[in-house]
């Protein structure tokens, strides 16, 4: 069972930055992929951005070039660099660990993040 918690969300001004982050325990953490996800009130849960073990990583069209993701296998977390945020990207962030073979996925527990002037 791997548990994931995620920090670092909050208020910020439209055109400022954030950065999340998502801490692994419990599992072998080369085995997943990891991801960001977001949801709104009343909209299905979207795809922010994922990473590989070995880096390799995918964005929504709606956040490449501004949000950045990165992760640790060292210690077990990845990050999200939120930078150019908008109001539209106002949302719940949930990190994700996603092993496609044993078709397993776990879920943190959610960190707001509000854009607003």
């Amino acid at each position: 069972q791997v548990q994931l918690v995620e920090s670092g969300g909050g208020l910020v001004h439209p055109g400022g930055s954030l950065r999340l982050s998502c801490a692994a325990s419990g599992g072998i953490f080369s085995l997943y992929i990891m991801g960001w996800y977001r949801q709104v009130p009343g909209k299905q849960r979207e795809l922010v951005a994922t990473i590989t073990t070995r880096g390799i990583t995918t964005y929504a069209d709606s956040v490449k070039g501004r949000f950045a993701i990165s992760r640790d296998n060292a210690n077990d977390t990845i990050a999200l660099q939120m930078n150019s945020l908008k109001p539209e990207d106002t949302a719940v962030y949930y990190c994700n660990a996603e092993n496609k073979v044993f078709r397993i996925n776990y879920w943190g527990q959610g960190t707001q993040v509000t854009v607003s002037s």
